[in-house]
């Protein structure tokens, strides 16, 4: 098994999850959105795992300077978005053995062991 997270070195939340993943003994690889930003092909896979809506990083500058119309974009025009500023996608975003399968880290403690062990 293998997982990816995607996020960036600085994200408070990306190093509660790193910190969670440690803890539980859970091997994991760290991809940097800055500098590796996924392409549209892998966030559209993304997509359709999880939707676009809880992938949006909705407290971000680059969300809040998309303007009202994002309000009205279809999952196409998001994985456009997405692919064009990864500060779009919310941190941090699990894949494991390649399927996209949690984003953010807010759940609930038994949601993330079920989805990440």
């Amino acid at each position: 098994m293998s997982i990816q997270v995607y996020g960036i070195p600085n994200c408070g939340t990306c190093k509660k999850a790193f910190t969670w993943l440690e803890n539980n003994n859970i091997e994991y690889e760290f991809v940097n959105t800055k500098e590796n930003p996924p392409n549209k092909e892998i966030i559209a896979s993304w997509v359709q795992n999880l939707g676009s809506k809880p992938m949006r990083n909705t407290s971000g500058q680059s969300y809040r300077a998309l303007g009202e119309e994002r309000n009205t974009w279809s999952d196409e025009q998001w994985i456009e978005a997405f692919s064009q500023d990864a500060m779009l996608l919310k941190r941090p975003l699990f894949v494991k053995d390649g399927n996209a399968v949690l984003v953010g880290f807010r759940a609930k403690e038994e949601v993330i062991k079920e989805k990440l062990q």
